[in-house]
């Protein structure tokens, strides 16, 4: 039986490959799988793939048309055979040992998923970067750890690679991603796992290195489809819709939601003049549909620069449209269902 599937999706990431693979031999056991996902690469990943693969015991390369990471994830996902998952990003790497200190952590506390530190690397510096939970090694309930709003929680670390799932919550479907999403996927996935699962902890495994700055990652490219934190976090606010805290949480979302808005603003610079403009006129709308009350709430427990920065966007819109402020915060935001990360 295969006891953990790895998940690891490339695109054009030739110069990290080798790393990659190098890195997953340090991890193998025979009963151990590594689903490596080419998503239509068309520099050399195919060939490095196809040549690193055959040393790398338990590997299977799965190719498809460039269809970006979530459907590709969801690919994985889908032929993956083991007991657990986890993923790595192609351009990132996992220290020796890391897997089976993973697999024995989910051994031993049973949950349905597991959070993990992991280790930013910028260039030749390293950060430690912790989960953003105090209780460690032990089993939590995921609702309870949605909150406080006011501070980072593990909803704010919405990184699939940084933990591993139990089977039984991928056959209820709660790993796979929302794929009409192009970026800011992780967030709608994150709330659902937090909401919907039953039992999770967090441990202090240091084992992923993730590459930060990498020009080919979606983190760093100003176009178009960053601006689908408008339709993530729109998402992420209609699924709270019904749900028995829905009070509670709804807070926290919104918060969230005006924290990627100051995000973005921030690095406005990188867009193009058109797009730029089209960033600040889908926030100001964005923050026309919350709720006032929450919306000012929001604003009032933010830092002064961020919450500076949201507010005069937001009176900006409310001067051009003759309202107050929030005047549009009546619409309801769950119409917007059918629709990068920032710390609360």
């Amino acid at each position: 039986m295969v006891k953990l599937s790895v998940i690891v999706p490339f695109f054009n990431v030739q110069p990290f490959v080798p790393d990659a693979l190098r890195s997953l031999r340090a991890n193998a056991r025979e009963d151990f799988e590594f689903l490596l996902m080419d998503d239509g690469s068309t520099d050399r990943t195919p060939e490095l793939l196809e040549e690193g693969a055959g040393s790398l015991p338990g590997a299977r390369i799965i190719r498809r048309d460039h269809t970006g990471v979530a459907a590709l994830r969801n690919a994985g996902i889908d032929a993956a055979r083991g007991e657990y998952l986890t993923f790595m990003d192609g351009d990132d790497w996992l220290a020796p040992g890391y897997l089976p200190q993973l697999v024995a952590a989910m051994d031993a506390l049973d949950v349905d998923f597991l959070r993990t530190d992991h280790v930013q690397c910028t260039g030749s510096s390293r950060n430690v970067i912790r989960a953003p939970h105090g209780r460690r090694n032990a089993r939590i309930d995921p609702r309870s750890a949605i909150l406080p709003a006011d501070r980072p929680t593990l909803v704010d670390y919405p990184y699939s690679w940084a933990g591993a799932y139990h089977r039984r919550i991928v056959e209820q479907g709660l790993v796979h991603m929302p794929e009409h999403l192009r970026t800011a996927e992780d967030r709608p996935w994150i709330w659902r796992l937090h909401r919907e699962a039953r039992s999770c902890a967090v441990v202090g495994l240091l084992g992923v290195h993730y590459r930060r700055g990498v020009t080919t990652s979606l983190t760093q490219i100003g176009d178009e489809r960053q601006l689908d934190f408008v339709r993530s976090f729109d998402q992420v606010i209609a699924e709270l819709a019904g749900d028995p805290d829905e009070e509670r949480f709804l807070p926290k979302a919104i918060r969230n939601y005006c924290a990627i808005i100051a995000h973005h603003l921030d690095n406005i610079d990188r867009f193009e003049p058109a797009l730029a403009r089209r960033l600040k006129a889908l926030s100001a709308a964005a923050l026309g549909r919350l709720p006032a009350d929450l919306l000012a709430a929001a604003l009032d427990s933010m830092d002064d620069e961020r919450s500076a920065r949201v507010r005069r966007l937001r009176g900006r819109t409310a001067a051009r449209t003759g309202g107050g402020p929030g005047a549009d915060g009546e619409a309801d935001v769950r119409d917007n269902a059918a629709g990068g990360s920032a710390v609360a």
